[in-house]
C-alpha cells in the first residue's frame, strides 16, 4: 500500500500561490503538498493569481507550477495534458470556477475540496459582530452557505481542518460523513531536543500577536487589543510591550504604532517562529472567525503560551487543557494575561500543556497512515461512492450549473 500513490498525478488548483510565512492557509497548503509528494505523487500546482515576493518556492519541492487563466477554455486543454488522478480545489470559490471543467474533462479524477475554514460560518459571525447582535444559527443559512455546501456536495470529499466544523456540517446541515474527512494541521512532534532550544521564563519578555491583515478577524483583534485590552495590561505591567506582526499591514494598521504606550506595530515577520520565540505570552482576543488558528500552533512550537477567547480556541484542544487561558470578558482576559506573564509555575504548566496538545492532536504521524488508506479506498470506490451522493449528482446536472454558464458567458464576452 505504501507505493499505492507512487507516480499518480495530483493537480492542485490554488486560489493564490501559497505564502506559509503570511497565513495559516498557506502553511496548510504546503503541508498537504508535502504529504502528497512524500507518497510519490507527481504534483502540479495551477493558479490564475499573480505571484508575490513572498510566494513559496514550490519548484524547490519538486512541484510543477502551471499558470492558468480564469474563464478560459484553454484550461481544458491543459487538463487533458496533465490527466490528473486527483484534483484538489483550494477553497470552494475555486471549485465553483473550475470544478465543472474538471468533471467534464477528467470524469475519473477524484475531486477533493480543501475548505481551509468554513467561509459561511466566519462571515455569519462577522456580520453579527458588526451589527452588535449575538450570533445565532439562523445567520448560517446564507447564500454563501448555499454556495459552499453545494461545492462540498459536488466534490467526492472535502478536507475539514476543524472538529467543530465537522460536527456543524453533519449535525446542522445533515451532510453525510462519507463526504467529509477531518484533517487538521500536520506537524512534527515536539521532542525534548526542540524544547531545550526554547527560552526560559526569565529569558522571555513581552507580549506578541501575529496575523495576516487581509484576514478581517486579525484586524479586528488588533483593534480590540489596542482599545480594550492593552491599556489595562500596560497599567499593571508598565514596562511590558506588545509586539504586533502581520503580513499586508495597511496604513490604518501601521498608524496604531505607539512606542510610548508599548504598542509596537512591526508589519510582516520575516520568520514567524523567530519573532514568537523571545515572547513570553501570545495575546489573541479573537471576536469572530472560523477554522483553526495557525498562530497558536506556532506559539506551541516556540514554547509561547497564550490567552485567547472561546472563538479562538474553537475546534483546537478537544478534551485536553488549553496551553494558557480562555477568557471571553475584557476584565478576565486582562487578569489572565497578567497572571500568565507574571507567574512562572502557571506559565511553565501552560507551555507543557502545549507540547501535549500538539503531540496528541496535531502530530503528522497520527493522521498520515489513515489518510493514505482513505485516499486509496476513495479512489478504488470512486464511482460507487458517487452513486450514493445523489445530491451531488443533482448539483452537477446541467440545469443547475449556473457557475458553468456564467463562466462560459464571461469567456465569450472577453472574446
Amino acid at each position: 500500500m505504501e507505493n499505492f500513490l507512487n507516480e499518480k498525478r495530483l493537480l492542485v488548483i490554488g486560489l493564490v500561490w501559497p505564502e506559509p510565512g503570511s497565513s495559516a492557509a498557506g502553511t496548510r497548503m504546503v503541508q498537504l503538498i508535502r504529504w502528497f509528494l512524500k507518497q510519490g505523487m507527481q504534483v502540479h500546482f495551477a493558479c490564475a493569481a499573480g505571484k508575490s515576493d513572498f510566494s513559496f518556492d514550490l519548484i524547490s519541492l519538486g512541484v510543477i507550477e502551471e499558470e492558468i487563466v480564469l474563464n478560459d477554455s484553454g484550461f481544458e486543454s491543459q487538463l487533458t495534458k496533465w490527466n490528473p488522478d486527483i484534483v484538489l480545489f483550494d477553497r470552494f470559490m475555486i471549485e465553483e470556477q473550475y470544478g465543472w471543467r474538471v468533471a467534464q474533462v477528467c470524469p475519473n479524477a477524484m475531486r477533493l475540496l480543501d475548505t481551509e475554514d468554513l467561509h459561511f460560518l466566519r462571515h455569519a459571525r462577522q456580520e453579527c459582530f458588526k451589527k452588535g447582535i449575538p450570533f445565532s444559527e439562523e445567520w448560517l443559512y446564507s447564500d454563501r452557505a448555499k454556495r459552499e455546501i453545494a461545492s462540498i456536495y459536488r466534490c467526492d470529499a472535502s478536507l475539514i481542518i476543524s472538529e467543530f466544523e465537522m460536527n456543524l456540517l453533519q449535525k446542522q446541515f445533515n451532510i453525510d460523513s462519507r463526504l467529509l474527512r477531518y484533517l487538521p494541521f500536520m506537524e512534527e512532534e515536539i521532542t525534548a531536543e526542540i524544547q531545550s532550544s526554547w527560552k526560559g521564563f526569565e529569558d522571555s519578555v513581552d507580549f506578541v500577536f501575529i496575523g495576516n491583515f487581509i484576514h478581517e478577524p486579525n484586524w479586528n483583534t488588533v483593534q480590540v487589543l489596542k482599545n480594550r485590552i492593552w491599556p489595562a495590561v500596560r497599567k499593571r505591567l508598565p514596562t511590558a510591550k506588545l509586539h504586533i506582526y502581520g503580513a499586508y499591514a495597511t496604513a490604518k494598521v501601521l498608524q496604531l504604532h505607539q512606542p510610548k504606550d508599548g504598542f509596537l506595530v512591526h508589519g510582516r515577520a520575516q520568520d514567524v517562529l523567530e519573532v514568537m520565540l523571545p515572547a513570553r505570552v501570545l495575546l489573541a482576543p479573537i471576536q469572530f472567525g472560523a477554522g483553526v488558528k495557525g498562530k497558536f500552533i506556532d506559539g506551541i512550537k516556540t514554547g509561547t503560551p497564550n490567552v485567547t477567547t472561546s472563538i479562538g480556541v474553537e475546534g483546537m484542544n478537544g478534551n485536553l487543557d488549553w496551553n494558557g487561558f480562555i477568557a471571553d470578558s475584557d476584565q478576565d482576559f486582562v487578569d489572565k494575561a497578567v497572571q500568565l506573564y507574571t507567574e512562572k509555575a502557571v506559565w511553565e504548566e501552560a507551555r507543557n500543556q502545549g507540547v501535549l496538545l500538539l503531540n496528541q492532536r496535531y502530530a503528522a504521524c497520527l493522521f498520515s497512515s489513515d489518510f493514505l488508506v482513505w485516499i486509496r479506498e476513495s479512489l478504488f470506490n470512486l464511482q460507487k461512492n458517487r452513486q450514493f451522493n445523489f445530491v451531488g449528482q443533482l448539483l452537477s446536472h446541467h440545469s443547475l450549473q449556473s457557475t458553468k454558464y456564467m463562466s462560459l458567458w464571461i469567456e465569450e464576452k472577453n472574446k
